[in-house]
């Protein structure tokens, strides 16, 4: 067998043995989920003006756009304000759980449930950041995110560990009780023609159901292992490919921006940074905007910085240590952006994209100082308990606490 045969032989096995990138996957959902859970909570004073019956955008501007483009929201089904606390509220639940890697399965399809009603209810409110949440919400439903960093991954280590003691596991309940709850919910839905218009959120919604459905059944039924081997080949390869698809669309969003920045006279001339610093809307720090702008140098190093980082990045992911360094700068870049023109959600957004490109061994290391940073704390906080429990201080005004050979 040829050489490009075997590279070609061992390229599919590693496709389709194993789900490629767990860490970057976990740190992906964590990433945008924390990022949609801080926004939803920091706006929630104002949730009713961004995406409810008080805001500009009013509802029947809202059934005329949806009317128009067919875009899912489930804002759109009624006006009432019960309704709409209750699609926010959801929304917030589904951003913890997801982040907590509950479930994470049903979660992720509930978490993109989520993000698409309020999103598209007041398509006006976003900015770049909740764009690419907007993209990133459908590319996890595909994507095994739960392998680490989970409560689904802690659940499954204890159950093989009982098994391996011996031990019996109890089936699982909450999974099957899920799906018919969620079941339930989707035929009731879709016979109340709340799911027309485009059919991508509904062909998402019914394929993941009716394949968890498949999961399930081959799970607990299959007399021979081959049934549940396909299976699992089959979710590796979606998997995978989706996990192409964010890294493509990530390169896409640097390379479009760089090129398209390339293009501007501003940006030729090096003094595009200049002109956001002094903007009344992007300048939360006018003091610090001041310093970074008070030097011509420092703002054209940044200006041409910025575009040769963003156009050379997807030509540097070939080599390992220039895309680390260049990776590095735009975390970096999005960070400063995030404080000097107050783009927090846009930043962490971006960051969370960035993620997937982060390197396994540095991810596994964070992992661990964070599990060893936990296990401190849990060993701190037991200490504290059994010190509050152990009786008081032995003196003569307590005698029945004293030591033996006290003497008063």
């Amino acid at each position: 067998m040829s050489r490009f045969a075997l590279a070609i032989s061992a390229a599919i096995a590693r496709v389709t043995e194993s789900a490629l990138g767990p860490y970057q996957t976990a740190v992906i959902r964590i990433g945008f989920t924390a990022t949609w859970l801080l926004f939803l909570l920091r706006e929630f004073p104002h949730r009713q003006e961004l995406y409810g019956p008080d805001g500009p955008w009013d509802f029947d501007l809202a059934q005329q756009l949806i009317g128009t483009n067919g875009s899912f929201t489930a804002l759109i089904w009624s006006n009432s304000g019960f309704w709409f606390e209750s699609v926010y509220v959801f929304a917030v639940l589904t951003s913890v759980l997801l982040l907590l890697g509950w479930r994470t399965r049903t979660m992720s399809v509930l978490f993109m449930v989520g993000v698409l009603s309020l999103q598209n209810r007041s398509i006006f409110m976003g900015d770049g950041g909740d764009n690419v949440l907007h993209l990133m919400c459908v590319y996890l439903v595909f994507t095994r995110c739960g392998q680490v960093w989970s409560l689904d991954e802690r659940r499954a280590r204890r159950a093989n560990e009982a098994r391996a003691r011996g031990e019996r596991v109890a089936p699982d309940r909450v999974g099957p009780a899920l799906w018919c709850v969620s079941g339930f919910v989707l035929v009731a839905v879709t016979a109340a023609g709340r799911l027309d218009g485009d059919l991508t959120v509904p062909l998402i919604l019914w394929g993941l159901w009716s394949a968890l459905a498949v999961w399930w059944v081959v799970g607990r039924r299959a007399r021979t292992a081959e049934p549940r081997i396909l299976l699992d080949v089959i979710g590796n390869i979606v998997h995978n490919g989706a996990l192409l698809v964010i890294m493509a669309e990530a390169c896409l969003i640097y390379a479009t921006a760089g090129w398209y920045k390339i293009q501007g006279s501003r940006w030729q001339d090096g003094t595009a940074v200049y002109y956001p610093l002094h903007l009344d809307y992007f300048s939360p720090w006018p003091a610090l905007a001041d310093l970074l702008s008070s030097s011509g140098t420092m703002v054209m190093l940044i200006t041409y910085g910025t575009v040769v980082v963003q156009v050379a990045f997807p030509f540097t992911l070939f080599n390992r240590r220039v895309k680390n360094v260049l990776l590095a700068a735009m975390i970096t870049e999005h960070a400063v952006i995030a404080v000097v023109l107050g783009l927090p959600f846009f930043s962490l957004a971006m960051i969370a994209a960035d993620a997937v490109f982060l390197p396994t061994s540095f991810l596994r290391r964070l992992g661990d100082r964070a599990a060893r940073a936990r296990g401190r704390l849990s060993r701190r906080g037991r200490r504290g308990e059994v010190q509050e429990s152990l009786p008081g201080p032995r003196t003569p005004e307590n005698p029945e606490q004293a030591p033996v050979g006290f003497t008063a």
